[in-house]
């Protein structure tokens, strides 16, 4: 009788120290509660509202993507300023209404807390704005490193912020993987020596598509990334 280990009992070793992830589009399905806060804006000045699909993919840019599709508003325009400040209380205000993990994000967290795999997030959003979010998703106490985007004198697509999380978590950035659902995140993990994924289930709003980024991997669900991570 063979002692070989049959497939549903293999042992899946992990391949990487640490995985860090974006949190807007990556971790968590943020645009809901972005978008609505665009649209306030909008409706405050007699404009109707956008429609959701038109503004998601901005989400990932935060105030200044948000207020270039709701108004067509640069950081350059003499409105932006009185928007930014007026979108960003709009948010703070309802900042976690809708927004939750998107489907299959749970699984993998779980994956890699079973698998003694340090996650840690690397967001642009504002440390403002970040911990009350995570904090109320209940993450803030799982993440090992929560940087944001003033964590540091740079924000994506520098890499500080991505080897600041490294170097909380007291990883080695070679051994570990960036992932994210914009051409900055791809562009700082590859420059802090980090593999990459792009998250194409995410925002993805710029002007190049998901597949010209150069990211290592590219997933159509949180799901697949699991697979990327352990191997048998």
């Amino acid at each position: 009788m063979s002692n070989s280990a049959s497939p549903s009992n293999v042992i899946k070793k992990p391949l990487y120290e640490g995985v860090f992830f974006d949190l807007d589009g990556t971790l968590a399905d943020t645009a809901p509660d972005l978008v609505a806060a665009a649209n306030l804006l909008r409706i405050k000045r007699n404009l109707d509202p956008l429609p959701y699909e038109v503004l998601r993919p901005r989400a990932s840019a935060g105030a200044r993507g948000l207020i270039f599709g709701a108004f067509g508003y640069d950081k350059d325009h003499p409105e932006f300023e009185e928007l930014r400040l007026e979108f960003l209380a709009n948010y703070e205000k309802d900042i976690c209404v809708h927004t939750k993990l998107f489907d299959g994000v749970s699984d993998v967290l779980d994956d890699l807390e079973n698998h003694a795999i340090t996650w840690g997030i690397v967001t642009n959003k504002s440390e403002r704005l970040t911990h009350p979010l995570l904090n109320l998703m209940n993450l803030a106490k799982r993440s090992q490193a929560i940087i944001g985007g003033d964590t540091t004198p740079f924000a994506k697509p520098h890499p500080a912020p991505i080897l600041k999380a490294a170097e909380i978590c007291s990883v080695n950035p070679l051994n570990c993987i960036y992932v994210g659902d914009d051409l900055r995140d791809i562009e700082a993990g590859k420059a802090a020596g980090m593999k990459t994924v792009a998250a194409a289930y995410g925002y993805c709003g710029c002007d190049e598509h998901f597949s010209e980024w150069g990211a290592d991997h590219i997933i159509h669900h949180p799901s697949e990334l699991s697979a990327i991570l352990l191997a048998s």
